[in-house]
């Protein structure tokens, strides 16, 4: 069952419910044997936990929409140098429950104008 570690905790745990090797620049799905019914307007976003994402896995396709019925699988890939192994019952990642606003969305043809501009990617300094 997925469990929330401390009582103001964010995320919920999300456990394997297999013994799986992640070797180095893999990407796999490890099965966690859950589905969930979240309710119209929210959204379960997958995000990783910090145990694993400081051996090198990074947790990937984050998205679980409200429509969906299957089984959630945790996609990793390991950025390490050293393989990883899960055995059944460790941690994988961790999944927050959160509202999801849908703004109407309009065609112009001009953007309004903004101290920032297009200023991205390191424009602010280091």
């Amino acid at each position: 069952m997925p469990s929330f570690a401390h009582t103001y905790d964010a995320g919920m745990d999300l456990f394997s419910i297999e013994e799986v090797i992640v070797k180095v620049g893999e990407q796999i799905k490890i099965k966690t044997g859950l589905a969930f019914e979240i309710e119209d307007g929210y959204v379960g976003l997958f995000w990783d936990k910090s145990s694993v994402g400081s051996k090198g896995l990074k947790t990937l396709a984050g998205v679980i929409d409200s429509g969906y019925r299957g089984e959630v699988m945790i996609v990793l890939r390991n950025l390490s140098n050293e393989d990883y192994t899960f055995k059944k019952g460790d941690k994988v990642a961790q999944m927050l429950i959160q509202k999801v606003e849908q703004p109407e969305i309009e065609v112009v043809e001009v953007l309004s104008e903004t101290t920032r501009g297009e200023g991205g990617f390191g424009s602010t300094g280091k």
